[in-house]
């Protein structure tokens, strides 16, 4: 019988190398043994024709229901019995509840074991993920009660800004932040969110994001690994490691993480819909009037993803099964139209610098001063991160190596992996484009290191599976603990520095509100939150973002070389100086300041006579800079 080929594509018939999609007579059972045959339909297996043939099948049906469930109480369990008063430099991982591991242990087993089956209902697959990234991405949002991440409170901000001006602003206005106006595309979304559902900020979906956008991305991720296979094992593990392998954290409130989503929707839609065969068919002006559609917001949205797609369709179009122009240049168009006109402010400014660093790898993939972990915490769960990816793409080349016939057929796909690698060429990106290349190559790494969990067969979509050796069950289980447990470190080990109590927000909150327009509130880094709340019509300054021979300059006479740059300041502007535990624990953690030096730093502003001290809390303290001594002083 001819292989059938993938929906929605008409090229090469789809072939798995991991055995077949669908339920055949000699489907493996849960020991590697072979099962009873299935019937033909969503029925399943027949599971036995004795007396207690029924309740055997019932039981095989609910099985997968026991460790889910039993996942998700002891998860309930590990939420409800964590409190979060201090962190260590450790985060989550010794804050939270121990059952939470073992919740998570189960969860894993659990998933191993249904996704296995062939025969099984995609439905419990789906229903595994979705468990995962509620213990992975729910935990945070319900044991703290603020959002974290300075970024995000970054992006509140300026969705702010755009509720309050009306409309977008240039730099003459704003500076450094018109790089947000000019791409607006995320921050007018959540503005409009904040208009229809009558709220003042968009705090509690901050919160909630991370979640939200980890369970966006599974469609198109499902939909783009479907159409190398039909294999539901390796569909749905790879879904697994790609969830647990995304611990980069851009899945938080911002830009690229709707950008992600839409960037792998493009993707999707390319592969399933823009093959050669199809590109003369009467649909496709249909869909690529979705391309178009779903295009348009990466564009407006981020600086970077855009840049990622072009390259993803101009290597598609050279592969004989995707020969079709037709994204590629919509998507070039669309950006070229865009940084021409709205973004191109930002774009003569930045030109240079950009151009200068293309090609210069080792500055690109280099972390510069205050990025580097320091103490134990800080430098344990940033190698517990580097393993995670390393174990990701070292199982995504095994999986290439020993899979040849998914090689052959999902070259396309290997393509769109190994591409992201270009981009370190290009840009340092504010010393995260490593971080960048590894997200987008996350996708069809995951893919392939699932491949490698799983047997090789090179069987054809409808040819019975083969029974799968007992070292194919037992041996790929650790792995995938090992990475499922991984995740929680690199992910959430730095809450130490993410998270911001009540008491530091509130300080915070005062402290804008006090302050007249054309204020400056000086800091020593950006680690805090409300960091940009009112930026236009406040001032910002970060003293530790300065080259270590101005920070040096600073250590030595703390109090009089920060009140000399904060005396010139115009009226009604005042200037203020700013302490939170949130700015400790980042300057500690990314070694920008030893707690020596901090507590120095502290110490002499709180006994200068040039700052009078106008708020604190268990969180911080805030100083207002007595313009009239420091000048004298300067005499």
């Amino acid at each position: 019988m001819r292989p059938t080929a993938t929906p929605g594509h008409t090229g090469t018939p789809e072939r798995t190398t991991t055995g077949e999609g669908r339920a055949g007579p000699e489907a493996a059972g849960p020991d590697g043994a072979p099962a009873p045959a299935p019937q033909t339909g969503a029925g399943g297996p027949v599971g036995g024709t004795g007396p207690h043939g029924p309740a055997r099948r019932r039981w095989s049906g609910l099985w997968p229901a026991g460790p889910l469930l039993a996942a998700l109480a002891l998860w309930t369990y590990a939420v409800r019995a964590t409190e979060i008063t201090t962190l260590d430099d450790f985060g989550l991982v010794t804050a939270v509840h121990p059952t939470y591991w073992a919740g998570l242990v189960v969860l894993t087993v659990g998933f191993w074991f249904t996704v296995r089956r062939p025969d099984r209902s995609e439905g419990w697959s789906l229903a595994y993920v979705l468990g995962l990234l509620v213990i992975e991405r729910a935990t945070q949002a319900l044991v703290y009660p603020t959002p974290l991440y300075a970024w995000a409170w970054k992006h509140d901000a300026v969705v702010g800004h755009l509720l309050t001006a009306g409309g977008l602003q240039t730099g003459a206005e704003l500076g450094d932040m018109a790089v947000y106006d000019q791409w607006p595309g995320f921050f007018a979304l959540q503005a409009a969110a904040v208009r229809l559902a009558g709220v003042e900020d968009t705090l509690t979906l901050m919160s909630w994001w991370p979640l939200l956008s980890g369970v966006l991305v599974l469609a198109p991720l499902v939909l783009i690994h479907r159409t190398f296979t039909q294999d539901r094992r390796l569909i749905w593990t790879g879904v697994w490691l790609f969830c647990v392998g995304n611990w980069v954290g851009q899945d938080y409130f911002s830009p690229q993480s709707l950008a992600l989503v839409l960037h792998l929707t493009v993707i999707a839609l390319v592969l399933r819909r823009f093959t050669a065969a199809e590109r003369r068919a009467p649909g496709q002006a249909v869909w690529t009037t979705v391309l178009i559609l779903v295009m348009v917001p990466v564009v407006l949205s981020h600086q970077l993803t855009p840049v990622m797609t072009i390259m993803s369709l101009g290597v598609l179009a050279l592969t004989r099964r995707h020969r079709d122009w037709v994204p590629f240049l919509a998507a070039v168009a669309l950006f070229a139209a865009w940084n021409l006109t709205a973004s191109l402010p930002f774009l003569s400014a930045a030109l240079p610098e950009m151009i200068a660093s293309i090609g210069d790898i080792g500055s690109n993939v280099e972390t510069g001063y205050g990025t580097t972990p320091t103490g134990t915490g800080a430098v344990a769960t940033s190698w517990a991160a580097r393993a995670l990816s390393g174990v990701v793409v070292l199982l995504a080349a095994l999986g290439v190596l020993r899979q040849r016939e998914l090689r052959a057929h999902a070259r396309p796909l290997l393509l769109l992996t190994v591409v992201p690698l270009l981009l370190i060429a290009a840009n340092d990106y504010g010393s995260e484009m490593i971080f960048r290349v590894l997200m987008f190559m996350l996708p069809g790494a995951a893919f392939f290191a699932a491949a490698a969990l799983l047997p090789r067969t090179g069987a054809a979509v409808e040819a019975p599976p083969r029974p799968a050796p007992a070292r194919h069950v037992w041996l790929p289980l650790p792995v995938l603990l090992i990475a499922s447990l991984a995740f929680v470190p690199a992910y959430a080990g730095k809450d130490r520095l993410s998270y911001f109590p009540p008491d530091e927000v509130a300080l915070v909150r005062d402290l804008v509100d006090r302050a007249p327009d054309r204020s400056l509130i000086v800091a020593p880094n950006r680690n805090y939150p409300l960091a940009y709340d009112d930026y236009w019509r406040v001032d910002h300054y970060w003293f530790l973002e300065e080259d270590r021979a101005v920070v040096d300059g600073i250590l030595r006479r703390p109090a009089f070389m920060l009140a000399l740059d904060m005396k010139d300041l115009p009226e009604p502007g005042r200037s203020y100086l700013l302490f939170t535990e949130g700015q400790r624990a980042n300057a500690e953690m990314n070694g920008q300041l030893t707690e020596d030096e901090w507590r120095r730093i502290e110490a002499s502003v709180a006994a200068s006579p040039f700052f009078d001290r106008v708020a604190g809390n268990a969180a911080g303290s805030v100083y207002e800079l007595d313009v009239e001594a420091i000048e004298e002083a300067a005499r």
